[in-house]
């Protein structure tokens, strides 16, 4: 049976924000959240959201943006951070950030440094065996924090043995 859901999202008040559209804007981040029969409103000190004859699809959609609005509150007014660690058992690694990517030299003995991309809106700090990711946008974070573990893999090798790499420890709390 079709019905009308509203949820509503209380925004704290030192925060600036506005929605036109259907675009969000909380702080520094903006967002498109695109659905024909999900609409957004700024009232007061909220924001809600409402479908209409809303069926199974259209109640999905309206939680995902709700989580995505909250997520936007949460790193605004906290932000994101995810530990990563440095586990080298036979040859030593030298992690390192340049520019817009973090540099990993002699992993495994190898002799072309692997690059990670460190996606704008991140800040990647290595501070002996811990390399730690903040920002303001969790998938920035998250996706950052995944490039990083995902340059030092090797296929063909059984994790188990060859342990070897970077890890993620401490993932970003939603």
């Amino acid at each position: 049976m079709k019905q009308t859901i509203a949820e509503k999202v209380k925004v704290p008040a030192d925060l600036q924000y506005e929605v036109v559209g259907n675009v969000v804007k909380i702080g520094e981040q903006e967002r498109r959240f695109a659905h024909p029969r999900v609409k957004l409103q700024r009232k007061d000190d909220e924001i809600s959201i409402m479908a209409n004859g809303a069926t199974k699809r259209e109640k999905k959609m309206l939680y995902t943006f709700k989580a995505h609005i909250q997520n936007m509150i949460k790193g605004e007014t906290n932000g994101f951070e995810v530990c990563l660690k440095i586990c080298s058992s036979h040859f030593p690694m030298m992690v390192s950030v340049e520019g817009n990517s973090v540099v990993i030299k002699n992993y495994l003995g190898e002799k072309v440094p692997r690059r990670a991309k460190v996606i704008a809106g991140t800040e990647v700090k290595v501070e002996g065996a811990m390399v730690t990711v903040k920002g303001k946008d969790i998938e920035k974070v998250g996706q950052t924090a995944a490039n990083i573990e995902k340059a030092t893999k090797r296929t063909g090798f059984d994790r188990r043995r060859f342990q070897d790499g970077i890890y993620i420890v401490k993932r970003a709390k939603r």
